[in-house]
């Protein structure tokens, strides 16, 4: 009786095996679970990126808005009749008391003033 018992016990064993780490096993479904989650995430986010894409080209190709405001920030242009004013950055110490501003050493301060105009076509 005691024979019978180990043979069943071993056989229970070796039926449990392929279950659990055998090709197709619990532990590998586990691990393709996990695989797949995250490459699901990782779609989630190239697709949300695509549909900004997307976007941007459609509203560069319908309208003048996205063309002008791509224009005025990646080329730096300006409208015919419009007026550029470039602001110097003051360093961090001296925004605190503006009677502490000095120039640099052999400079005079720089007034702020329109910056050129390209010439006009007639």
């Amino acid at each position: 009786m005691r024979w019978l018992a180990l043979v069943l016990v071993a056989l229970i064993a070796a039926l449990q095996y392929p279950m659990w780490l055998g090709k197709g096993g619990w532990l590998q479904v586990r691990e393709l679970d996990r695989q797949l989650a995250v490459q699901r995430e990782g779609n989630a986010k190239l697709r949300a990126r695509n549909e900004a894409l997307d976007a941007d080209v459609r509203d560069l190709k319908t309208g003048f808005d996205a063309i002008e405001e791509r224009a005025r920030s990646e080329l730096g242009m300006v409208k015919q009749d419009e007026v550029f004013f470039q602001l110097q950055q003051v360093a961090e110490q001296s925004r605190e008391d503006p009677a502490t501003i000095r120039p640099a050493e052999g400079s005079a301060p720089r007034p702020i003033r329109p910056a050129a105009r390209p010439a006009e076509k007639r």
